[in-house]
């Protein structure tokens, strides 16, 4: 399984919305329906599942799938 996908299959956990279906430009709380409190613990499960640390000023910019996976993109490459 890709990045990308094991990326939005973790995403489905927290949502309605089947990992198949999910596009870049879905947004987390308009289209997914994320809760303030289920993106933060969204966030705290990237932390621990890709073992980063994530900058709580850039992680509440994140607003789209897309914008999430360059956020992890970027903090993988370092």
């Amino acid at each position: 399984m890709d990045k990308v996908m094991e990326f939005k299959n973790l995403v489905a956990q927290y949502c309605d919305v089947p990992a198949e279906e999910m596009t870049d430009d879905m947004r987390f709380r308009e289209d997914l329906g994320f809760t303030s409190l289920g993106f933060m613990s969204f966030l705290g499960e990237l932390e621990d599942e890709y073992d980063i640390e994530l900058d709580q000023d850039e992680a509440v910019k994140v607003v789209t799938i897309g914008d999430a996976l360059e956020m992890m993109n970027s903090l993988m490459e370092e």
